[in-house]
């Protein structure tokens, strides 16, 4: 294999990147982050790897979710609680309906830059260059809003700081604390469908604590009970960026991408022989792969062997995006060559990029279609013998109209109330808490079924 170094990728093709017309300027907004401190370090890199590798044996289950594309103008306190917040309900609901510890990994903290199918939009006979993620340029239809500009990635930076910051002190200050579960209900949540099933639960777990508390477990004595862990994850489009805050790590000599946790190559960025690939193969940090229709067993075995050639648990997760209806005639062939060749990866579920429609003026998810894609991803991993690890979402705290359906049984009509968005259309802290439900439903049936088995065996 070509020796690899922080800037090897500049060597190879690449696709999905802006042309700044001040290679200057970039060249010096690059030099100046590559002065600033990690956003993250390679000791927490290391952790959620042993995390993930728990995941990747069927020992604990991946939860990754966030924004579609994080933007400027919605970076607040409350926007960052909010998501906060319905992420620990979803843990919870998964972790005590299922019994398992829940791996939590937000789309967050870096997730600026998207890629597009089309390099230009055409808007009333005016084409312009298309929204790439606030890293890169601005939402508005306007030439000088679309124009590339390298110094937006010093905001992500900083935005990116801001949001670690929050989101340490929220995970590690006591709003964590599982006694507080009663009051992560938001507002909106506590008059839908689903406020009863989590209300329910709520209770379980108070009347838990209480005789936790009665035989001298309490959270004052027992931090993992008023304390949580949460990672962050984004796609690794923009490398320039991703170089920049690339480091050696003093203990071990490797290179770490201290950007985010977890980096993962997109569906459109995934060639063998390109630039993402081969930036993401050298970093020590857990990586995650896309696979989409057009992926081949022998294409992702190829992948693998380059993004994981020691075959390391929890260093390579696969995220599968297929789409509800093509699930069963992709997913079976892929899981037979990994579980052949004895690859070691983490199954996770994207049930959001393939079911995506329009309606109207507007892009949405059908949230039937999002569940249909779960059920069939798990129902396919147990037909296979193979574990269904990890699910990874678009979705907010926010109380968004931009998927239709769910417990309220959202409508084409209403998408235009609270369509805000920035890409792609993102479940809502009530469709989200729902997924957790029925994953929970499924991992808990899924476990009983294996235990069944197994006591049949001996």
């Amino acid at each position: 294999m070509e020796r690899w170094s922080p800037d090897s990728w500049r060597s190879k093709p690449i696709v999905q990147v802006p042309t700044y017309s001040d290679p200057e300027a970039l060249a010096d907004v690059e030099r100046q982050i590559s002065t600033f401190p990690p956003l993250v370090f390679a000791g927490e890199a290391r952790k959620l790897k042993k995390l993930l590798a728990q995941v990747c044996a069927g020992e604990a289950f991946l939860l990754q979710g966030g924004d579609c594309a994080e933007s400027f103008a919605e970076h607040s306190a409350d926007n960052i609680r909010d998501f906060f917040r319905v992420f620990l309900q979803m843990a919870v609901v998964m972790t005590f309906g299922a019994a398992m510890p829940v791996v939590k990994l937000g789309r967050i903290a870096g997730q600026f830059a998207k890629p597009r199918s089309a390099p230009t939009e055409t808007i009333d006979g005016v084409e312009l260059p298309s929204y790439r993620g606030d890293i890169i340029n601005d939402i508005a239809f306007t030439p000088e809003a679309r124009e590339p500009d390298p110094r937006r990635q010093l905001m992500s930076y900083r935005q990116s700081a801001a949001t670690l910051n929050l989101l340490r002190a929220f995970a590690t200050g006591g709003y964590a604390n599982l006694e507080n579960a009663h009051r992560w209900m938001l507002g909106f949540v506590k008059d839908s469908p689903q406020s009863d099933r989590y209300e329910k639960l709520a209770n379980q777990i108070t009347e838990t604590l209480g005789f936790m508390r009665a035989i001298g477990l309490d959270p004052e004595h027992h931090h993992e009970l008023r304390q949580t862990e949460i990672y962050t994850s984004h796609e690794a489009l923009l490398l320039g960026y991703e170089q920049a805050l690339t480091r050696v790590d003093s203990t071990s000599g490797d290179h770490y991408a201290t950007s985010g946790h977890l980096l993962w190559v997109g569906d459109r960025t995934r060639q063998p022989d390109h630039a993402h690939v081969e930036f993401l193969r050298g970093i020590k940090n857990p990586v995650g792969l896309k696979c989409g229709p057009t992926t081949t067993p022998d294409g992702l075995l190829r992948l693998i062997d380059l993004l994981n050639p020691a075959n390391e648990a929890g260093r390579l997760t696969l995220i599968a995006r297929f789409g509800a209806e093509k699930v069963g005639d992709h997913l079976p062939q892929l899981i037979r060559a990994v579980t052949r060749e004895g690859r070691k990866v983490v199954w996770s579920c994207d049930p959001m990029h393939g079911n995506t429609v329009k309606a109207g003026a507007y892009k949405t998810r059908p949230f039937d279609r999002v569940m249909q894609e779960i059920r069939s991803f798990f129902d396919v991993h147990r037909a296979e013998g193979t574990y269904a690890g990890g699910v990874h979402l678009e979705m907010t705290g926010s109380n968004v109209t931009e998927c239709t359906g769910g417990a309220r049984a959202l409508s084409e009509a209403d998408l235009r109330s609270r369509y805000i968005t920035y890409c792609d259309p993102r479940l809502n802290a009530e469709q989200a808490i729902e997924v957790a439900f029925l994953i929970a439903e499924k991992l808990k049936k899924d476990r009983a079924a294996a235990l069944t088995e197994a006591n049949a065996a001996e």
